[in-house]
């Protein structure tokens, strides 16, 4: 074509890492062309349903949520819950939070809760305030896009499979976090250097920055899915997590 370029432009995709804050979700938008990263302005939104539609539409965003649920009291972790603490490596895997029933997360109080599934202490409970949201917002036609991961196991990930030790609440594990960044995802470790929005903290920049190297990879199809065979729940939700 005269006048037309011998080469076509690569294409720009919008990917996100998304895990909760205290003021709701901390968001941290990036724009992918090729290999190249570059990430946007962190963003605190209120509810998931802000999050969901956030504009412009993610191709691929990565969520640090349970997605898919057993329907009444269970086993405390799912499949790819145990399998991902078993990958992550102790002491990290203590952050991978056991998993409530929608039983549970309909109970009217702790202690209704607690009578459900004895394991609940009061920290489960006021976690399960975003559970409660991805359990209601959260559909099946999401999990083309949606994934649910989790930024210890994103790390493991990015430390080639080897897990970590370190703290992301400490200093010498922010800065254990940001070498591996700086090593994979160039650029995309500055985020760390950044002022945290209002209602999140330094940790969830931490998570959200590790959520965006799995956010990449299930964008170019090379996530791995924990566990191979994904379950299902009754809702028609895939229960996994991606790295």
């Amino acid at each position: 074509m005269a006048g037309g370029s011998a080469h076509q432009r690569p294409s720009i995709s919008s990917i996100a890492g998304i895990t909760p804050c205290p003021a709701g979700w901390l968001v941290l938008p990036a724009r992918l062309s090729g290999v190249t990263i570059v990430t946007d302005d962190p963003v605190v939104l209120g509810t998931l349903t802000e999050v969901l539609d956030y504009r412009p539409t993610f191709d691929t965003a990565v969520i640090e949520v349970p997605i898919g649920l057993f329907d009444e009291p269970a086993a405390p972790y799912r499949n790819c819950d145990a399998a991902a603490r078993e990958m992550i490596g102790w002491p990290r895997s203590v952050a991978l939070f056991a998993v409530p029933s929608r039983a549970v997360l309909r109970a009217p109080t702790f202690e209704a809760a607690q009578q459900l599934e004895p394991w609940i202490n009061r920290g489960d409970w006021r976690r399960f305030k975003w559970v409660r949201e991805a359990e209601a917002e959260i559909q099946p036609f999401h999990q083309r896009h949606w994934f649910s991961a989790h930024s210890d196991l994103s790390y493991v990930s990015l430390n080639g499979d080897e897990p970590l030790v370190s703290s992301p609440y400490q200093d010498d594990g922010v800065a254990e976090r940001r070498e591996l960044l700086k090593t994979r995802m160039p650029g995309v470790e500055d985020v760390l250097d950044r002022t945290p929005p209002a209602g999140a903290a330094r940790v969830h920049l931490v998570r959200a920055a590790g959520l965006l190297w799995t956010a990449r990879r299930a964008h170019g199809r090379a996530a791995t899915r924990l566990p191979v065979d994904s379950d299902w729940d009754s809702a028609g939700l895939r229960m996994e997590l991606v790295r």
